[in-house]
């Protein structure tokens, strides 16, 4: 199947008289007629389910959507994108351990790594995505585990070279983890270009209408971890937690690193959606493909407009020729990069201010990548704490407006930018 009937008919395929749309099997628990049957699933024996901390089959379905649309071997469902990206380090990773990510990445993930992992034993180095050959070969040490990075960095908008990284993850022996919410599938797949994981926070293009919170981690199956045993024990060595079992050994390249994940981390963690969610999640999927299509075309003519206007000093967007990573992005995302653009207001913090109150078709939210074009001032409201220099220091400047253009019509779009800058 093509991508787009992918969205639509992948994960589930109904039988004859069955429900046409993924069922809601909103239950806890599952019944079994003996203690052996429901023995062989606690054995990993046999495929079901018993509890929905682990396994839900609503959630499974929607998480093999997902893994045939990134062209993953198997895939795990989570409560939002911060436990994916959690979950897909500290599942090969532990106290002692060291990971190399690209700097540029969502604030949220930064400090999740930074502060909160690093409380847990495991330290990060963050490299320049755009740095040299030596500076990133120098990151490695030899108890590095991973390399994180971004396709679409949020909201620096940096596209990083994901076979530059994967060629450097792979020749130290360890995965690269790509979180691709931003491109998602529809424009990007990292596996075709070396990556071995990807995230997603699900609560952005792929549920699409602010609905549902949630996250994904789908594996590639094409690291082999046996090869790189003793770099990963927890996969290539036997689980006492659960019955000795070896993951790598009985479920090979393709299995292992979900079934650990799911077995060990999801059990004790239990950062598990609700099968509603997932319902919810589908129905943005199904429309993934078309979305992406008209938010790219919007915002392209969006930063097109933007770049020409008086009362702007600068915009920045992939997908903008004369970009700096306007090639890297045809590269990796020929098809259109996003729909997230930043640009700076002439006259600073006060005329960003003013901009912001005379808008009336963009609305002033803290979300990105939804169906509704949304935008956000950050030094007057997530950023509002910190003083122009320090904005700028962390390259959020006092002007800067993030922009999340949305799939209505764009000349109502540019009516409305353009009133509202008018204004100032």
């Amino acid at each position: 199947m093509k991508l787009e009937t992918k969205c639509v008919q992948a994960g589930y395929a109904p039988g004859n008289g069955e429900p046409r749309m993924v069922p809601i099997i909103q239950s806890t628990t599952f019944k079994y007629d003996s203690s052996e049957d429901m023995g062989k699933l606690f054995d990993l024996e046999a495929s079901g389910y018993f509890y929905t901390r682990l396994q839900n089959p609503t959630n499974d379905y929607v998480a093999e959507k997902i893994a045939a649309l990134e062209g993953g071997s198997a895939a795990m469902l989570t409560s939002s994108g911060q436990a994916a990206s959690f979950y897909s380090i500290f599942n090969i990773a532990g106290a002692g351990d060291h990971v190399v990510a690209s700097s540029a990445l969502y604030g949220g993930t930064y400090n999740l790594f930074h502060v909160t992992m690093r409380r847990m034993g495991i330290e990060f180095t963050f490299v320049d995505p755009d740095c040299t050959e030596e500076e990133l070969e120098g990151a490695f040490r030899d108890n590095t585990k991973a390399v994180f990075g971004e396709t679409i960095a949020n909201p620096s908008l940096v596209v990083l070279d994901i076979e530059r990284f994967a060629k450097a993850a792979h020749a130290h022996g360890v995965p690269l983890i790509i979180d691709n919410t931003f491109a998602t599938p529809v424009n990007c797949r990292p596996i075709e270009w070396g990556a071995n994981i990807v995230t997603h926070s699900t609560t952005k293009y792929m549920d699409g209408h602010d609905a549902t919170v949630g996250g994904c981690i789908v594996d590639s199956g094409h690291f082999d971890w046996m090869k790189h045993k003793d770099k990963f024990p927890g996969l290539t060595t036997p689980d006492e937690s659960y019955h000795g079992i070896t993951y790598a050994e009985k479920f090979g390249m393709g299995g292992a690193y979900i079934t650990k994940a799911t077995a060990q981390l999801m059990r004790d963690l239990g950062a598990i959606p609700s099968p509603m969610n997932a319902f919810l999640l589908n129905l943005g999927l199904e429309s993934l493909a078309v979305r992406m299509k008209r938010h790219c075309e919007n915002a392209e003519k969006v930063a097109a407009f933007l770049e020409s206007h008086e009362k702007t000093v600068w915009v920045n967007y992939p997908g903008l020729p004369g970009n700096k990573y306007y090639e890297r992005a045809k590269k990796y995302m020929p098809d259109g990069s996003c729909g997230v653009i930043s640009f700076g207001v002439k006259g600073g913090r006060k005329a960003a201010e003013e901009f912001m109150k005379h808008l009336k078709v963009a609305m002033i939210a803290t979300h990105v990548a939804d169906a509704h074009t949304c935008i956000l001032h950050p030094a007057s409201s997530t950023h509002r704490q910190m003083s122009d220099e320090e904005l700028k220091e962390c390259g959020v400047g006092p002007d800067l407006v993030r922009l999340s253009v949305g799939i209505e019509n764009a000349e109502d779009i540019l009516e409305d930018l353009d009133q509202a800058l008018s204004a100032i």
